[in-house]
């Protein structure tokens, strides 16, 4: 068995995820869309938007400025769709047939039971929703409501909307977003999906299981047996036959990591770069970070999703990006779009513990300051006062806006030539 060391492996996880590539220097199109989606595999939905979709979040992470339509644009175009990968997500079209016996799990009652209490309770009303689909267009969940009295809970779903859920996790609808308020809009699979792609044959469970975790592998670089389950949120238990078989045929290699306590596995065509110049700003929503236990045992970085804590307890803030500057995470930032004064307010700004300040700084100002324009606001990056990052970080973007203009563009452009 061959084994690497941590800092082999957090290059290896890095490049997986497209860090070792510099970011496009000219228009970013669909086309650069599909290489990212042909690399990460899965872009998850989150609908919080005090900065913006977070969707967008992972795109502007490795490809920096670009159209903030690309995604409903890919969608339009039938290269993208959306279905539960690592909770809502976007995928690539060619992946849905792997996800057809998860969609099956539903029909049998194994996989989102509560939703299927509406298909046993009232089938013919189920029926009914896609009938009225198929035969006057797309809908969102409003237009089938049978609520009665205020909504409760934020998963206090009426019958229209569980019927639509429903219909949508056995797939025989798909779903896209509404520009407007994120609504899903449900369709037929005919009119969203390409006709090559219904007419994929449709494998087996195993064998979609083990496609599954050999894309998360790709994707991963090197990856612990949870860390590969986790990629597409499958069950450790029933996947643990397709990894073995994986194993077996060489698929995928045992290998030992220094400072992991349990075994990792190499994907065939994981690179090992001797150096990582990258900058990024991370969505608590990025395939690089989500699992907090792969984050912490790759990076050293202990991270939590502060949004559901009580404002008094939280540590960093609200919407905390991490911050990769080359091949470390080293920094946070509490980040807020003011839309109404056209500002990126970074709330708090901190470094990780131990590190120097001064070599974050610049970079932090100059991502920050593309990001602000990325997201049209014009007034530019307004820094707070927690953290200790938060004074030189001020400062710096001072001497930004001091230059305005050309400096401006030039501060942005040399920082995001380092790669991302």
């Amino acid at each position: 068995m061959d084994s690497l060391s941590a800092d082999e492996a957090r290059r290896i996880a890095l490049a997986a995820q497209g860090f070792a590539d510099p970011r496009p220097k000219g228009a970013v199109t669909r086309r650069h869309l599909a290489k990212l989606f042909d690399r990460i595999g899965v872009v998850q939905i989150d609908s919080v938007n005090v900065l913006c979709r977070s969707q967008e979040l992972p795109l502007f992470a490795r490809l920096g400025s670009h159209p903030r339509d690309l995604i409903p644009r890919a969608t339009r175009a039938e290269e993208l769709f959306e279905y539960w990968g690592h909770a809502a997500s976007h995928l690539p079209v060619a992946t849905h047939p792997l996800f057809r016996w998860q969609m099956q799990r539903v029909v049998d009652g194994l996989y989102f039971r509560t939703l299927g209490t509406i298909q046993r309770d009232r089938p013919d009303f189920v029926d009914d929703v896609e009938r009225r689909i198929r035969d006057e267009g797309p809908i969102v969940a409003g237009d089938v409501s049978t609520r009665k009295g205020p909504k409760g809970t934020w998963w206090d779903w009426d019958e229209g909307k569980r019927a639509l859920e429903y219909l949508f996790a056995c797939g025989r609808l798909t779903a896209s977003r509404r520009a407007t308020d994120f609504a899903r809009v449900y369709d037929i699979p005919e009119r969203t999906l390409p006709s090559w792609v219904l007419e994929l044959p449709t494998p087996s469970e195993a064998e979609g299981r083990k496609a599954l975790l050999l894309l998360a592998a790709r994707s991963l670089g090197v990856a612990t047996y949870g860390d590969l389950t986790d990629y597409y949120r499958l069950s450790n238990t029933n996947s643990r036959a397709a990894m073995e078989e994986l194993v077996e045929e060489g698929a995928l290699a045992p290998v030992e990591v220094e400072g992991w306590r349990e075994r990792a596995y190499l994907h065939p065509e994981a690179r090992l770069p001797r150096r990582i110049r990258a900058r990024a700003l991370l969505s608590p929503f990025d395939s690089l970070i989500w699992s907090r236990k792969r984050t912490e045992r790759i990076f050293e970085f202990d991270y939590a999703l502060e949004i559901y804590v009580p404002p008094p307890k939280r540590v960093y803030g609200y919407y905390v990006l991490a911050f990769l500057l080359d091949d470390e995470l080293v920094a946070r930032v509490d980040l807020k779009a003011d839309r109404l004064r056209g500002v990126l307010m970074a709330k708090a700004a901190f470094a990780e513990l131990g590190l120097p300040v001064e070599p974050i700084v610049g970079p932090l100002a100059a991502e920050l300051t593309l990001m602000a324009s990325w997201l049209g606001l014009d007034a530019g990056v307004e820094v707070g006062e927690r953290g200790d990052l938060a004074g030189p970080l001020a400062a710096a973007m001072g001497s930004i806006d001091d230059g305005a203009g050309e400096r401006f563009d030039a501060v942005s452009e040399a920082a995001a030539a380092g790669g991302g």
